[in-house]
């Protein structure tokens, strides 16, 4: 019953800086271009224009 008392403050510290890192990533347009990034994986890089 004693580490409960570490414990719990903690959890709610770790949880809320979750909670300040994902209103931050929303905030700053982490979300903003879902379909981008799985192009980009199949884009081959080499600065050639396709033909």
């Amino acid at each position: 019953m004693n580490t409960l008392v570490y414990l719990i403050p903690i959890a709610l510290v770790l949880g809320g800086l979750g909670l300040v890192a994902f209103l931050w990533a929303v905030k700053s347009g982490q979300y903003e271009d879902l379909d981008g990034a799985s192009w980009r994986v199949l884009d081959e890089g080499d600065g050639r224009p396709h033909a």
